[in-house]
């Protein structure tokens, strides 16, 4: 009996010491962590899988180079992505329509868009065709300032890939005064300006070029 009574009593005098060792934790109120009504709350959303895709590519550095000049008219038109296509329906890194496609001798959009080689093909040869309709205007009136923009042969190979070669002339026969403008309101004249002075000159002027 006395053995069983010794047992329990160190039983409980060991739970005691342990007990002593524990305190109560004391929550802390942390003021930092809560807002009130004059703090600034900030939303937070989870991107879509589109946007997901379509993460924006920061380019190196190129310059004035024909290698610049894709690069920069590339982001300007679709930050660069080969497989966006726009509320209009152009498509790709360079957003190409259907119709000018078929000129060059692509007539499978799909494979078009899945394809980066065929798109940078695309708008090579797209240059080639412009630079020979705007053959003459760009001897003439290169270097040449109309309403306060210099002229120059891949300021008019931007501003043809944005309205067509067309339009490029009828600007420059106007002497400027004709406003073009594409379906988002951007002008033939900004697409001249914002892409002057690059080097566009190994562009062979072929007005039968095509993708190959």
């Amino acid at each position: 009996m006395s053995k069983k009574w010794y047992f329990y009593s160190s039983i409980v005098v060991i739970v005691a010491i342990i007990s002593t060792g524990f305190k109560p934790y004391q929550f802390e109120n942390l003021n930092w962590f809560y807002v009130d009504e004059s703090d600034e709350v900030l939303d937070y959303t989870v991107p879509t899988a589109e946007e997901l895709e379509y993460k924006n590519v920061i380019f190196p550095q190129t310059g004035k180079t024909y290698a610049g000049f894709k690069q920069d008219l590339a982001f300007k038109e679709s930050q660069g992505k080969y497989h966006l296509v726009n509320s209009f329906g152009y498509m790709g890194k360079y957003q190409f329509g259907i119709g000018t496609l078929r000129t060059l001798g692509v007539n499978d959009s799909l494979h078009f868009m899945r394809t980066p080689q065929l798109q940078e093909k695309a708008f090579n040869a797209l240059m080639s065709v412009n630079k020979w309709i705007l053959r003459d205007e760009i001897e003439k009136y290169e270097g040449k300032t109309i309403k306060g923009v210099v002229i120059t042969e891949s300021g008019l190979l931007a501003a043809a890939h944005l309205g067509g070669a067309g339009s490029v002339k009828k600007f420059l026969k106007s002497n400027g005064n004709r406003s073009i403008k594409d379906g988002f309101g951007t002008s033939i004249k900004s697409y001249i300006k914002k892409f002057g002075g690059y080097d566009t000159s190994h562009i062979v002027a072929n007005k039968n070029a095509k993708v190959k």
